[in-house]
């Protein structure tokens, strides 16, 4: 026995000399360390590109817009829940478009840049756009959606843009592809988490016209990015080739599309989003209401976002470490029932039944709102996944984002169907007595789309979809004088853009 000790006290000693003490500073320098290592490698000016666009412009910022517009819809324009609904799903519209915006960076340069000139465009859009809206105190209802319409499309052009600066980084330095990616995510995380938490309180203090007064600063930031943003300038293409290169692209999509192993799935994403009817408006409407609702105060309402946005967080982890590696079928099938199901916590809440077990009525919100996150990034991710499987060689990141725009069109059927049923319930600013019946019809559309699963290919996230007759389509792509199409959308909001 004392010889084994002998044995293992030089052993343990060495291990102690070699493995070096970590504390809690290192643990704080490790992330500083990290941001340095990229702007190196990279230059500073992506790197806050991506910190400006991804944490604060559409994290933190539309955080508080979001917010925001949901009390300057129902307090200042003072609409009904089922016209809030249609409006938000008008708003949406820049998002559905975002190949057009991808293909304008790629192959029409301005002023010989091809990403610079259209982060100061957007920053300039966002800018005006939010001084519109919160300098005028009786702005007509028409005027208004178009402000917020222009500001959507200026956080929109700003995203696909950064996402080409991200693609065409991952080309240059594909060992730190899956660092970038994580930079997006974090950034987009962290924004949002802490915009939730400021955006009720900033709603009650200056009101959601002040809100909006404050989005100029995310907006004067994306301007900043373009001043600052270090890209070479190229070549000015004629714009005869500029044309060609317009019709290549949508012939090479157009084929691709054509492929019965493509539409099928598409067709699935577009009907399961769509069917998933949006009356996220009515409940809101109902979480403020004095008499029949909880009567949630501006402060409250924001805290409940924030700490659902937490569940969607989880909801990423709980794919990444756990189902990433099951087949789509198969796991679309468990998260699609999960998320009809968990739609039954809003029945609950609504006919008050929480609190006849003496569940206060905010801690089951933020129940109801972190389950209904998580599950809805659980079915979100793996229809990601099979969109970028989906994806020809040569065209993949238009494809990609023509893909997303298939199925933000999805979502914005959701919200108008959403606000039609609200309207046909006769679901008002104060009457709410057929809310309950709007959670049961939309909760049964949700476990609709399991009728569907057969559009959707057998294979896993490892094997290959796509047959090999349709990578035909880069040849079509070849003739692009940018030689690639750099848009790769990073989407991280699941809410759909």
């Amino acid at each position: 026995m004392q010889e084994e000790e002998n044995q293992e006290d030089p052993f343990g000693q060495s291990v102690e000399e070699n493995e070096p003490k970590k504390g809690v500073w290192d643990c704080f320098c490790i992330p500083i360390h990290w941001f340095n290592m990229l702007s190196r490698e990279m230059h500073w000016s992506f790197v806050f590109g991506v910190v400006v666009v991804y944490g604060i412009s559409q994290g933190l910022g539309g955080a508080l817009a979001g917010v925001g517009t949901k009390y300057y819809m129902k307090d200042v324009q003072k609409v009904q829940p089922s016209e809030a609904q249609v409006y938000a799903g008008i708003t949406s519209i820049p998002w559905i478009v975002k190949p057009i915006w991808g293909l304008l960076t790629d192959v029409l340069p301005v002023f010989g840049y091809r990403r610079r000139p259209y982060f100061i465009f957007a920053g300039f859009l966002g800018v005006i756009a939010m001084l519109l809206l919160s300098l005028h105190e009786n702005l007509h209802l028409a005027l208004a959606l178009l402000s917020l319409t222009a500001g959507s499309a200026g956080v929109a052009i700003a995203d696909v843009t950064i996402d080409a600066c991200v693609a065409q980084n991952s080309i240059s330095h594909p060992s730190l592809a899956a660092d970038m990616q994580s930079l997006c995510a974090f950034s987009s995380s962290v924004g949002a988490l802490f915009g939730f938490c400021i955006s009720g309180i900033f709603v009650h203090l200056i009101g959601p016209m002040g809100v909006f007064g404050l989005m100029t600063i995310p907006a004067g930031l994306v301007i900043s990015v373009g001043f600052l943003l270090d890209e070479p300038r190229m070549h000015i293409s004629s714009y005869r080739q500029v044309k060609q290169n317009f019709l290549d692209a949508g012939k090479a999509m157009w084929t691709t599309l054509k492929s019965e192993d493509v539409w099928r799935p598409c067709l699935y994403m577009y009907l399961s989003l769509a069917l998933s009817l949006n009356i996220l408006e009515g409940m809101f409407y109902w979480y403020t209401d004095s008499k029949g609702g909880p009567s949630f105060s501006q402060e409250s309402v924001g805290f409940i976002f924030s700490i659902s946005s937490v569940g969607s967080l989880l909801g990423a982890i709980l794919y990444q470490y756990a189902l990433k590696d099951y087949a789509f079928r198969d796991l679309l099938f468990w998260t699609q029932l999960l998320y009809g199901l968990s739609g039954m916590l809003d029945l609950i809440l609504v006919l008050r039944l929480n609190l006849r077990f003496g569940i206060p009525d905010y801690f089951f919100v933020v129940i109801v709102e972190s389950i209904a996150q998580m599950t809805n990034r659980l079915k979100w991710m793996p229809m990601l996944v099979l969109s970028s499987k989906l994806c020809p060689s040569g065209i993949e990141g238009t494809f990609f984002a023509l893909l997303m725009s298939i199925d933000n069109v999805g979502l914005l059927s959701a919200s108008w169907g959403g606000g039609f049923m609200l309207h046909i319930l006769r679901i008002t600013r104060t009457r709410f007595d057929n809310l309950w019946l709007a959670i049961l019809i939309r909760n049964i559309l949700r476990i609709t789309p399991l009728c569907l699963l057969f559009l959707v290919p057998r294979a896993d996230p490892n094997s290959s979809i796509l047959p090999t007759e349709t990578m035909d389509s880069k040849v079509a792509i070849d003739t692009l004088d940018t030689k690639n199409v750099e848009l790769v959308s990073l989407v991280h909001s699941v809410d759909g853009k």
